[in-house]
C-alpha cells in the first residue's frame, strides 16, 4: 500500500506557523529531504487567519501545519483560522501537550489528525508544579514583595511550611503527575492520586504512589493539591465550591493543567476564607486574560504559562511536532494523535 507521502506524487507541503529554527539546522535538514515547509510568522489573531489563506493562495494547497510555540495570541485552532486549508490538510503536529485549544468537531469532520506531544514539555511542567509548591509553601510572594518595598518579615505567619511529611495529592497521573509524584519524593512528601485509570500495581510502586477512588477521597486528606489533568468536557470546572469545602483548612493548591479545570471564582473564595491558604498558578481561564485578584494578591504564586518554556522543551517539542508530520507521510500514521475517525 502506498504511504501518503507517495499518493501525493510530490514532496507534502507544511505549512509552519513560526519558525522551526529551534528544532536545529540538522533536524531541519533531515525533514526537509522529506517535506516541503513554508512558513509564516503569526501574529494576532486576525493577522494570521489573513496570513494562511494569503500562504493558501500563493504557496498552496497544504497537506500539514505545524502548531509551535506562542500560539497564544492566535488559537483557537477551528473552521475560522484553519478553514482556507481544507480539504487537502490532512495532519497537525502541535507542540502543545493540551489539546482543548481545537475544534476536534470540525477537524474530524474534516478527518484532519491531531497530533500533540507526549515526552517533551512532561518533565519542565513537572518542574515548575514543584517550583509553585515550594514557593506557596514557603510564601514567596508576600516575603519578595516585603523586601522589594523596604520591608523585612513584616506580617508574615511564621514558621512557614515545610514539604517535608505533607501528603500531596495529585489529579491526572500521565507523564507529567508522574514526574511531579517522582520529584516530589526529594522533598519527604507522601504521594496520593486520581486518576481515570488507576496505574498498574507495578508503576504505583515505583513511585510510592496511593491510589484515591475519587477526587473526593483525594482532596478530603491532602496537603497540598496539584492538578496535572488535560482540560475535557469532564474536567472542566471539576474543583468548584463544592469541592473546597472537602478540602483541610489551609490547603495548598497548585494547577499546571489548564485554568478552567478550577472554577476560579471558587477559587478565591477560598482564599480569602482561609480555605485555602495559597496558591500556585501558571494557567488561567481565558488566558491571556488573568482575572486581577490573582496579578494582585500575595496568597498567589504566578507565572504566565511558562510551563514547557525551557529550551531543551521547545527543542524538544519542535522535533516531536515535526516527527509526527514525517510519520504520517512516510509511515501512514503519526506518532501521537490525539483524535480518529
Amino acid at each position: 500500500m502506498a504511504t501518503p507521502a507517495q499518493s501525493l506524487g510530490r514532496k507534502p507541503r507544511v505549512l509552519s506557523l513560526g519558525s522551526v529554527s529551534w528544532a536545529g539546522e540538522d533536524f531541519v535538514s533531515k525533514f526537509e529531504d522529506i517535506c516541503d515547509l513554508h512558513t509564516i510568522q503569526p501574529t494576532d489573531r486576525d493577522g494570521t487567519v489573513q496570513a494562511i489563506a494569503d500562504a493558501r493562495k500563493t504557496r498552496g494547497p497544504f497537506d500539514a501545519v505545524l502548531i509551535l510555540m506562542g500560539n497564544g495570541a492566535y488559537e483557537r485552532f477551528d473552521e475560522g483560522l484553519l478553514g482556507p486549508l481544507v480539504p487537502e490538510l490532512k495532519i497537525i503536529g502541535s507542540v502543545n501537550a493540551g489539546y482543548s485549544e481545537f475544534d476536534l468537531e470540525w477537524l474530524n469532520k474534516n478527518r484532519v489528525l491531531v497530533c500533540n506531544t507526549v515526552d517533551a514539555v512532561a518533565e519542565p511542567t513537572a518542574d515548575i508544579t514543584i517550583f509553585l509548591m515550594l514557593a506557596a509553601l514557603r510564601d514567596t510572594s508576600r516575603f519578595e514583595q516585603e523586601i522589594r518595598t523596604g520591608g523585612w518579615r513584616g506580617g508574615a505567619k511564621v514558621p512557614l511550611l515545610d514539604p517535608h511529611g505533607k501528603k500531596l495529592g495529585i489529579i491526572g497521573m500521565g507523564k507529567i503527575g508522574r514526574h511531579v509524584a517522582r520529584k516530589s519524593r526529594v522533598f519527604g512528601m507522601d504521594v496520593q492520586y486520581y486518576n481515570r485509570n488507576q496505574l498498574s500495581p507495578e508503576l504505583e510502586q515505583s513511585l510510592d504512589a496511593k491510589y484515591c477512588s475519587s477526587v473526593k477521597e483525594l482532596i478530603e486528606t491532602s496537603d497540598v493539591i496539584s492538578i496535572n489533568c488535560p482540560l475535557s468536557s469532564e474536567t472542566r470546572g471539576l474543583i468548584g465550591a463544592e469541592e473546597f469545602t472537602h478540602m483541610k483548612d489551609g490547603v495548598i493548591l497548585i494547577n499546571t493543567g489548564r485554568g478552567a479545570v478550577v472554577d476560579e471564582k471558587a477559587l478565591i473564595d477560598a482564599l480569602e476564607a482561609g480555605k485555602v491558604a495559597r496558591c500556585g498558578l501558571d494557567v488561567f481561564d481565558g488566558e491571556p486574560r488573568v482575572n486581577d485578584y490573582f496579578r494582585k494578591s500575595t496568597r498567589c504564586i504566578v507565572q504566565p504559562h511558562m510551563g514547557s518554556w525551557t529550551d531543551v522543551a521547545w527543542k524538544n517539542a519542535y522535533h516531536e511536532a515535526m516527527n509526527n508530520v514525517t510519520s504520517y507521510f512516510t509511515r501512514g500514521k503519526p506518532i501521537s494523535p490525539v483524535n480518529s475517525f
